[in-house]
């Protein structure tokens, strides 16, 4: 049997107690380390668990998943997944191929991002499509997110964007010679994903346009969502641009239209109260 397993978002006590018991009876474990992580190592993990953990990349799961499917007919196999199994496509098709090799599968699910952002107070189902913000480089500024935020905008839907995991990744000098020397890990923060986001509103604007979001459009930041240290902050996109909410990770959410209850509670969090009622009351019901 293969086990999806959710680790919740916190640390390691948020594994459910179906997902537990699971873990205990397997004989190889294997985390999943570059969706996302959580706010404890792999050894309080494993202190937790009462078992060794195996780290999966993201080059062991997209090429070499058949290495942890190895045997899963016969004996049970864990695959555990920060917040919820599915909350990656590359978990799909781990269960894709599972099913092909004719082993049964069991998912346990926990706590995402994507219902966790609840916990600002906007409604889940006044969300849009969802969306990554990546880190720029000097060559490659990709802009097509910004087109999903505003078709969400315009059509009353909050935005959660989720923010760029460098993980693993190796400089282009040591991907060229075949070296397999990598940098330390990066996570973008909600003052850099609000800096990138003003940048293109700078751009349409040179192109003739007149963005859907601007500076003033009221934001939410959050960091270390389920953990104790959780971060909360709204206001206006460029207040977001300076905001310092500490460690990973973070997530920043474009509001659409707000219903006077969100807009309540949004002020719970707001890093200046004045600025914030004059904002919010142009896209509230």
């Amino acid at each position: 049997m293969l086990y999806l397993v959710g680790l919740g978002l916190g640390d390691a006590k948020d594994i459910t107690v179906k997902g537990l018991e699971a873990v205990r009876r397997c004989r190889r474990v294997y985390l999943e380390a570059y969706t996302s992580v959580l706010t404890v190592g792999k050894e309080a993990l494993e202190e937790f668990y009462g078992k060794e953990l195996i780290l999966a990349d993201r080059e062991t799961v997209e090429q070499e998943a058949d290495n942890i499917l190895k045997e899963a007919d016969v004996c049970d196999v864990a695959f555990l997944v920060v917040g919820d199994p599915f909350g990656a496509t590359t978990h799909s098709d781990l269960v894709l191929r599972a099913v092909k090799l004719g082993i049964p599968y069991k998912v346990i699910h926990n706590a995402s991002i994507m219902n966790a952002v609840g916990c600002c107070g906007l409604q889940l189902y006044n969300f849009g499509e969802t969306v990554s913000i990546v880190f720029w480089t000097d060559t490659w500024k990709p802009e097509s997110f910004f087109d999903k935020i505003e078709k969400n905008r315009q059509n009353g839907m909050h935005t959660l964007c989720l923010l760029d995991i460098k993980a693993k990744e190796q400089s282009l000098e040591n991907l060229m010679k075949g070296r397999k020397i990598y940098e330390p890990p990066r996570y973008m923060s909600v003052k850099q994903a609000a800096e990138q986001l003003l940048v293109i509103i700078q751009n349409r604007r040179l192109q003739g346009a007149e963005p859907e979001i601007t500076e003033n459009t009221i934001c939410v930041g959050l960091a270390r969502v389920g953990a104790p240290d959780q971060k909360i902050a709204s206001g206006t996109l460029s207040q977001m641009s300076t905001v310092e909410l500490g460690g990973p990770l973070h997530s920043l959410i474009i509001t659409g239209t707000m219903h006077p209850l969100e807009l309540e509670m949004l002020q719970l969090f707001s890093v200046d109260s004045s600025s914030f009622e004059s904002n919010a009351s142009q896209k509230t019901t």
